[in-house]
């Protein structure tokens, strides 16, 4: 009935091939005089996702996530992932050759501090380490009394035989009806910025900056409209885009050369050996910058002045333009996503659906919109203990029928010209258990606490993380995810600087857009997440109130389902954030469905009477 479009299920996992594989790549090492390889999930634009070709983790390990970090030995090999993965790397990763490690409570560098031997030679490629990250990788290996020795070609792609080529997706307009703002005016605040710095260059090593300065998009990653491109932005003169020529066609090369002169990618490199000879200073984000730029300038001659990327709180703050676009986006995405959840409620029940079946038909819904450029990542779809693996991605092995008594966790977004969209909702197939409806409440009166915050203007993510999860706390239980990430305006649904973490230090700017999705996961039993993305706005009028106050409007627009409400753990504040975002949910999506699916959103969103379980 369905077929997925952007998407495939076919299992990426090569668990046979790592054995061969791993003792290949210890061949090449000693081969170059060297012990061991770090090789992380990062290509040369230090990218969540990359291109196939810069997939060499996942070549080497087994493992597909989009975060972690491997370390191979003549004798061992270990591999890092946060606590999103760990369930999924165990699936994938040979347990016989890789050792699992938790990136978060014993990174990289604590485990090279306590394990690396003496005089060993780590080697590491510094186009795929921040300036940051390579700094603390060689202050690991001094303390162990090891080398940390760069390499400029990677050893795996040395044993890569069948490697794929790198992409070629064509460079395109991002229009001003839904950028909101020409390149012009963000290269003249980009210069304003430089005017207080001692730097003569900018260096843009980000995609999404690239992307959002330039307003173009591409197809180079996955799901994430970026074109794969550094920038130099000087004090005085014009900006240079660095972009395989191939990519464009002799229209958009005109309207670049229009701001900007462009340059084929190979020439990044000789310009800035260039600007070192010159003795020229240059700014770059150490966080975010691989190291292997920084050493090309200071090599040359130049100078490196740290300072976080300028572009990043800008492209994250949106415009009134690209917030209109968000409202659109959401309210259109969030049309398809009832379709789905009427479809499902409809379908499940009677035993023949699959997880495949479901992203299958909500990808459907969305291609129905005519607006959908892609997915904007692939659809987590886990029922019963599927659920439970945070970033769990359905393949043809894994495939598994919903069956009653199935709690099912669907977490997906769309890629739209006017925005990015994210949404997760949990919902039950028959009749939910007591224990489930009462975790999935506490999840909620977490997620209804961030929605309602109220906070100073300036407070950061990490300082609203704990409103999340204080139920989850008062009952023993947790969640090993942020609560919130940045959303992008056509861009990659995961954006900095902000965040709503512990480790979200970046202070949430009016504009901003962020995820609010707080979960609940019992390993072998099921998931729970709800998400909605918000807006930061100005907060209502408070009397009294001595500092300028900033809240969250919620764009996202869906059902969430009540049927897994126990409503006698609500308060009153709290069903009524319920029943006026449903409120909200009828108004704005009823006009937009056919009659079958308006009548199941109408039974749907019905108020919810305090004390009162459904």
């Amino acid at each position: 009935m369905f077929e997925a479009h952007f998407q495939s299920f076919e299992d990426r996992g090569e668990h046979a091939a790592t054995a061969p594989r791993v003792a290949a790549l210890r061949v090449e090492l000693k081969r170059r005089g060297l012990d061991g390889l770090i090789v992380p999930r990062a290509d040369r634009f230090q990218n969540e996702y990359v291109p196939p070709c810069a997939e060499r983790l996942a070549y080497i390990s087994g493992f597909t996530g989009s975060a972690g970090v491997a370390i191979v030995l003549q004798d061992r090999a270990v591999i890092f992932v946060d606590g999103r993965y760990r369930l999924q790397a165990g699936a994938e990763v040979d347990g016989d050759i890789f050792t699992i490690e938790n990136l978060i409570e014993r990174p990289p560098t604590l485990w090279i501090e306590q394990a690396l031997a003496p005089e060993t030679k780590l080697a590491y490629a510094p186009w795929l380490h921040t300036l940051d990250g390579a700094e603390r990788l060689a202050k690991a290996c001094a303390a162990a009394r090891a080398y940390l020795m760069p390499v400029g070609d990677n050893p795996i792609d040395a044993i890569w035989s069948d490697r794929p080529q790198p992409p070629l997706g064509a460079v395109v307009p991002h229009d001003l009806r839904f950028a909101g703002e020409d390149t012009t005016a963000k290269l003249a605040r980009i210069a304003a910025e430089m005017q207080k710095s001692p730097a003569d260059a900018l260096v843009v090593s980000d995609p999404q900056g690239v992307s959002w300065l330039f307003n173009i998009r591409g197809s180079d990653i996955p799901h994430t409209p970026v074109v794969l491109a550094f920038a130099l932005v000087p004090k005085q003169g014009r900006p240079v885009l660095y972009v395989d020529l191939r990519k464009l066609g002799n229209d958009m090369r005109s309207r670049l050369e229009e701001v900007a002169d462009v340059r084929p990618g190979a020439a990044f490199e000789r310009d800035l050996a260039a600007l070192g000879k010159e003795r020229r200073a240059v700014r770059l984000d150490a966080g975010t910058c691989p190291e292997a730029i920084a050493r090309l300038v200071v090599e040359s001659g130049g100078q490196v002045i740290r300072g976080s990327d300028p572009l990043a709180p800008m492209k994250a703050v949106k415009n009134a333009v690209e917030i209109a676009g968000a409202r659109a986006a959401q309210q259109r995405d969030g049309a398809a996503v009832t379709r789905f959840l009427a479809w499902f409620d409809r379908e499940a029940p009677r035993g023949a659906l699959t997880e495949i079946d479901a992203v299958e038909a909500l990808e459907s819904f969305r291609r129905d919109t005519g607006l959908l450029k892609d997915v904007s990542f692939p659809t987590i779809a886990g029922a019963g203990p599927d659920g439970a693996i945070v970033h769990y991605r359905v393949t043809r092995k894994t495939n598994r029928r919903i069956a009653d008594g199935d709690l099912f966790l669907i977490d997906s977004g769309g890629q739209y010209e006017d925005g990015t969209t994210d949404i997760t909702r949990t919902v039950p197939v028959g009749a939910p258990t007591p224990d489930m409806r009462r975790a999935f409440t506490l999840v909620l009166k977490g997620h209804i606490a961030i929605a309602r915050a109220v906070f100073p203007d300036g407070a950061t993510g990490a300082q609203l993380d704990t409103l999340a999860r204080q139920y989850l706390w008062q009952a023993g239980l947790d969640f090993d995810h942020g609560t919130g990430h940045g959303v992008g305006s056509y861009l990659s649904v995961h954006e900095g600087p902000a965040r709503i973490s512990t480790l979200g230090t970046a202070p949430l700017k009016r504009g901003m857009i962020l995820s609010n999705e707080p979960g609940y996961y019992r390993a072998g039993a099921f998931g729970i997440r709800i998400e909605n993305l918000v807006l930061v706005t100005e907060a209502a009028p408070v009397a009294g109130a001595e500092k300028p106050l900033n809240a969250f409007e919620t764009l996202t627009l869906a059902p969430i389902d009540t049927r897994l409400v126990e409503s006698a753990l609500l308060s009153g504040a709290e069903v009524g954030w319920l029943n006026a975002y449903h409120a909200r949910v009828r108004e704005a999506l009823a006009p937009l469905l056919d009659a079958p699916t308006r009548a199941w959103l109408i039974t749907a969103t019905a108020p919810l009477p305090p004390g009162a379980p459904r």
